[in-house]
């Protein structure tokens, strides 16, 4: 993923007004950020605990979403997998998240939602090796990250998609 600056981030959300772009958080460490190693940017706004951001590239440009947590959690007792990662942890790390569709549809209420983990960190999930690849070697356990990683992509570029359809 290329830098982005707090602008760029801003210029890039899709499914929210101006206003609203211009209210948004930026992550705390945005300077410190290894943009090389991030295949998409996630975070939780800081000031309103219930939204949160996923930036991410789409045919070369920036792409950002503005999302809503649900403001109720999930029992501790079970599992649960993001939807976008495919990591499974416990259900109160994995929160559904809704996004507002873009124009008109957007305007009269129409969301997309989708079980996400809760601190959004889907970009350092997938570039660790799975649990079922640590008996393997090396080359192999890189074949393994990729696939996570192609798989996030796609997901995303999906949920990207439902999210800009108009």
């Amino acid at each position: 993923m290329h830098a982005l600056t707090e602008a760029a981030i801003r210029r890039s959300m899709v499914n929210c007004s101006r206003s609203e772009a211009a209210a948004l958080t930026p992550p705390r460490d945005l300077a410190e950020l290894d943009w090389a190693s991030l295949d998409v940017l996630g975070w939780r706004d800081a000031k309103a605990e219930l939204r949160g951001y996923l930036v991410h590239e789409r045919d070369g440009d920036p792409i950002g979403i503005a999302l809503r947590a649900a403001d109720t959690k999930m029992s501790s007792r079970r599992s649960a997998m993001c939807l976008l990662c495919h990591s499974v942890q416990s259900a109160a790390d994995v929160s559904l998240f809704t996004a507002r569709r873009v124009g008109a549809a957007g305007r009269n209420g129409n969301t997309v939602g989708t079980y996400i983990c809760a601190d959004l960190d889907c970009a350092s999930r997938v570039t660790a090796v799975p649990p079922s690849a640590l008996h393997l070697d090396e080359e192999l356990q890189a074949l393994a990250v990729e696939e996570q990683v192609v798989g996030l992509h796609k997901r995303l570029q999906a949920f990207t998609a439902d999210v800009t359809r108009r």
